[in-house]
């Protein structure tokens, strides 16, 4: 049996973020005697040694925030010249993209992937314009065109998105099945009693993820239903902001911030209600997650319906609305039932990992071997 095809990965960096969560699910799920998984990353990431572990190889250039614009092209171009083993490079980098599928080409890496992963970009007007000139060289760079959603391919990908590959941001979803027991040890470990209401979100702190609002729609719900508790699971640079807000609302022994967690399916088991009021999103793994743990779950109406399982769990309530937010967990929490989870609708709507992995590594070997 020869080699495995290896695929170069190219993201930031490795963290517990939407993106990265998928490369892990999918990773653990192919067959690495088949296709292996190598990355190209700017930073140090908490998967990094599991991807070790797991036969991949990690390469580091300095992202374009330290690097410079030329600093950065010049290294991705050295790079991907002098690694001519990879004849598939996946990008994961949004608008970034461009400029590693533009030395990805110059190079003569015959499979070049574009990835869209969200339908906005972040940062201020100077970032976003960069990003823009950064997402004009995709579609004359790019050969093949991957979303977690159409919403977010229609973003990326703009005239091309009707060629892109829905990949589902699929999850392992046996492991968020409820169990009573899990449910009541996790509730023990974050000393919830067994009457308090729970109000849950797990996402990266930044402006993107709107925790900021959250807090605003908690603090009023807590005056109405005193015996509750808001916990947020990760990480991010508006995490002193926030910090902040709860003391200014008076809210230190009502909010829990649970950190990064590795253990995001036994965080969704004490949770009652899930609460997302993102400003964008391209299809999040996370929404897919609490659906799996049969979790009703408020998004804001700025997420696309594409992540609705069809389980009656999910409800879109308007982003600014803070009143709404309030009124609907109220409603919610006198009707909270135990849970019964349609496992079949994950698996039916494609996003069950095992099926995406194998559809994947499907598509990874027929593209590798057009191009031998």
């Amino acid at each position: 049996m020869g080699s495995p095809l290896r695929v170069l990965h190219v993201v930031v960096n490795m963290n517990r973020g939407g993106a990265e969560t998928l490369i892990m699910n999918l990773y653990r799920n192919i067959d690495r005697s088949k296709v292996q998984f190598d990355f190209l990353t700017c930073k140090e990431g908490v998967f990094d040694s599991e991807i070790i572990r797991m036969g991949g190889k990690i390469h580091r250039i300095p992202y374009v925030t330290e690097a410079g614009h030329k600093g950065f092209n010049r290294a991705l171009n050295q790079f991907l010249k002098t690694h001519y083993e990879y004849k598939i490079v996946h990008s994961h980098m949004d608008k970034m993209s461009g400029f590693v599928l533009k030395a990805a080409k110059k190079a003569n890496i015959p499979v070049r992937i574009a990835h869209s992963h969200n339908t906005e970009s972040e940062g201020g007007i100077t970032s976003r314009t960069y990003k823009w000139y950064a997402g004009s060289k995709i579609n004359a760079h790019a050969t093949h065109y991957y979303a977690c959603s159409h919403a977010a391919a229609r973003w990326l990908f703009k005239n091309k998105s009707e060629e892109a590959f829905i990949l589902k941001n699929g999850i392992e979803t046996e492991k968020f099945k409820f169990s009573q027991q899990n449910r009541n040890a996790i509730r023990r470990e974050l000393n919830l009693d067994k009457g308090t209401l729970v109000i849950g979100n797990v996402g990266r702190m930044a402006p993107q993820k709107n925790q900021l609002q959250l807090l605003d729609i908690f603090a009023g719900l807590n005056k109405q239903i005193v015996n509750s508790v808001l916990l947020i699971a990760g990480e991010g640079p508006l995490k002193k902001e926030i910090e902040a807000k709860i003391e200014a609302l008076n809210l230190s022994g009502k909010v829990k911030l649970l950190g990064v967690r590795d253990d995001i399916e036994s965080i969704l088991q004490a949770i009652d209600i899930f609460v997302f009021p993102s400003m964008h999103e391209g299809l999040p793994v996370t929404l897919v997650e609490a659906q799996g743990a049969g979790l009703p779950c408020l998004i804001a109406d700025t997420i696309t319906r594409e992540v609705d399982m069809g389980s009656g769990l999910v409800e879109h309530l308007p982003l600014r609305d803070t009143d709404s937010w309030i009124k609907r967990i109220i409603s919610l929490e006198k009707q909270i039932r135990p849970r019964i989870i349609d496992y079949h609708s994950l698996s039916k709507n494609g996003y069950d990992i095992k099926e995406t992995a194998e559809q994947t590594q499907a598509s990874y070997l027929v593209l590798g071997e057009a191009a031998i």
